[in-house]
């Protein structure tokens, strides 16, 4: 079934989306929103061709019925909440970011989705002088980023992201980026670069070309698979402690990830049948 919102879908605290068996494309219109909200898991939903939408009396609650501004046409908008749940799901093709996560948000982990067709793929803070986001803990895991995508898988700012055992299918621009000082995790990924010279760096740090703090940053690559020419800058102290707050899970080889990922995406489930 193809659901095509008029105006944004914003969650309560406490919800589930399962689409398991049923085959659920939100597309073509506005996409979802959890907002100042917790323990939320969206799964199982394909998400693409989202629009900007708003300007419109929208329900936020059973009980709540005002005015929305404009939203951007993100696929998922994570705006001051926490402790939320992306899983299993397939995203491509929206007018702004296909997961952005802002505003304070927190406990967030992104797994086990497949991410195609798109620029801007997924935003970590909002921006450099948002100190809000110096709470933002974020683990990336299991997601296969596949075809026809350019940059920010994922792009960082503040906090603290673990970026573990993906499948990165080569990239346009870069895959990881930041500024603003996160601290970036990255361990056991496969990182697959295209055949382009000038792309075959993983990581970007986003200032000006005389700012030499980057360096202080904390970045660290740890078991990585780096293929066709791919390279990843690590900058920093590089003590473990330095981590321990981008450090969600323990990573699997690198070698595993072809496995670990081969169910990316929406799965494949009938109405009656385990999962």
């Amino acid at each position: 079934m193809v659901i095509t919102l008029k105006q944004e879908l914003i969650m309560n605290s406490f919800k589930t989306i399962d689409g398991r068996g049923a085959n659920v494309h939100i597309a073509n219109g506005a996409c979802i929103t959890i907002q100042y909200v917790t323990n939320v898991i969206v799964h199982g939903l394909h998400i693409h061709d989202c629009k900007p939408t708003g300007n419109a009396m929208v329900r936020s609650s059973p009980s709540h019925y005002g005015w929305r501004t404009m939203a951007d046409g993100d696929g998922i908008s994570i705006f001051g909440a926490s402790h939320v749940w992306i899983d299993h799901n397939s995203l491509s093709s929206c007018s702004d970011g296909l997961i952005d996560a802002i505003m304070g948000s927190t406990a967030i982990t992104i797994s086990n989705n497949y991410f195609t067709q798109h620029n801007e793929v997924m935003l970590l803070g909002h921006s450099d002088s948002n100190t809000r986001d110096k709470v933002m803990q974020v683990t990336v895991a299991y997601n296969h980023f596949g075809e026809g995508l350019t940059q920010r898988m994922p792009r960082c700012r503040h906090g603290y992201f673990h970026v573990v055992n993906n499948d990165y299918t080569s990239w346009e621009m870069y895959a990881i980026g930041g500024s603003a000082n996160p601290t970036i995790n990255s361990q056991g990924n496969r990182f697959l670069a295209s055949n382009n010279q000038f792309t075959k760096e993983v990581t970007k740090r986003i200032v000006d070309s005389d700012d030499n703090t980057w360096k202080d940053w904390n970045w660290r690559s740890e078991g990585d698979l780096l293929l066709n020419g791919a390279y990843f800058t690590p900058s920093g102290g590089g003590a473990s402690a330095s981590y321990a707050r981008a450090s969600s899970l323990a990573a699997k080889p690198s070698s595993l990830v072809s496995t670990l990922t081969s169910d990316a995406g929406v799965l494949n489930c009938r109405k009656g049948v385990q999962c």
